[in-house]
């Protein structure tokens, strides 16, 4: 399998170098790329073999997996989140090892939190390095569309020195690896997840507002599934992209390229000052000193301030103790 999947990617480099947007890599169907994880007959793959729904009900949650570990790529997928009353409900599309590596394991997460009627989904990207779960790098969002009307692609590219998180080919977050944050940089071949679980005791105002099993089953719709990166023998990890120079090569060319242009940073800018409600970098609650990533926005920060004035000026965190499970614990609390 992996042989085979290192030799079609070295087609798919070329294809990209003429033309890369995410509408335009090459996608796979569910058995060629993707295994069921767990959920049993609430993961349902439709007739075209590229369209996956998973749903959560009062019995279980559901979610795939990829079949191959991926050192650095561009991975992406076109999501329909339930719509209606949602609150407590997580959709996840994310990268992780945690089945590899338990105590020290890298992701890189895109989690979806659902509302009551009336209000909004919400985005929040995480990333985790070397079992950095404690330290946490979370940013919160809101969208400028509604999730549960269409498909929208979200995506992550993922490199040796570079991480950006993108929503409908808009990047919407960007993490540059610096020498300060040594392992806590996500460095290790990952798995791409998929999940959809009750996530009642913390998703929803701090875990005010709980799944309400009358709505279900919540169904989230998954197509366009694209697994563009090197794959690693779960085995032996060879490194055939050590360094990510041929995915950076082969994604040199907008709108995924390692190097933002200056008409998507503009375009991130606007994003994170109408959407952004929390990151990390300026809770000073948890961070007194910001981590040695992050890039201070003074134009951030009197936002999030005006947001939040006790988790950014600091005092008493409001928030209460920062969500993270195992991705074993959550498959064993998703099934009843």
């Amino acid at each position: 399998m992996v042989g085979f999947y290192f030799g079609s990617l070295m087609v798919f480099f070329l294809f990209v170098l003429a033309s890369a947007t995410p509408r335009n890599l090459p996608t796979l169907s569910f058995h060629e790329g993707y295994s069921h994880l767990f959920g049993d007959d609430n993961l349902m793959i439709l007739k075209d073999g590229k369209t996956v729904h998973i749903s959560l009900d009062e019995r279980t949650g559901a979610g795939f997996m990829s079949q191959d570990l991926y050192l650095h790529g561009f991975f992406s997928t076109s999501i329909k989140l339930p719509a209606d009353y949602t609150a407590g409900v997580v959709v996840a599309f994310y990268m992780s090892n945690g089945d590899i590596f338990e105590r020290n394991h890298d992701e890189l997460d895109f989690e979806f939190l659902g509302n009551i009627r009336g209000k909004d989904w919400r985005i929040q990207t995480n990333v985790y390095g070397n079992g950095s779960t404690r330290v946490g790098r979370e940013e919160r969002y809101g969208l400028w569309f509604d999730p549960s009307e269409d498909f929208h692609h979200y995506s992550i590219l993922w490199t040796e020195n570079q991480i950006i998180f993108y929503v409908d080919n808009v990047p919407i977050r960007e993490i540059q690896r610096t020498e300060g944050m040594g392992g806590d940089f996500p460095s290790k071949p990952m798995s791409l997840y998929a999940t959809i679980w009750d996530g009642s005791n913390w998703a929803t105002d701090g875990g005010r507002y709980k799944v309400n099993y009358r709505y279900s089953p919540y169904i989230a719709e998954f197509s366009d599934l694209i697994l563009h990166g090197c794959a690693v023998d779960p085995i032996e990890q060879l490194r055939n992209c050590d360094n990510g120079n041929i995915v950076l090569e082969a994604l040199n060319a907008e709108p995924v390229s390692s190097k933002i242009t200056s008409d998507q940073r503009s375009k991130m800018e606007s994003f994170r000052k109408k959407h952004m409600t929390y990151s990390y970098c300026y809770d000073h609650v948890r961070y007194p000193s910001p981590p040695s990533e992050c890039v201070i926005n003074p134009g951030e920060a009197e936002r999030l301030r005006a947001v939040d004035p006790i988790t950014f000026r600091g005092g008493r965190h409001p928030h209460g103790k920062r969500h993270h499970r195992s991705r074993a614990s959550l498959v064993e609390a998703t099934t009843i």
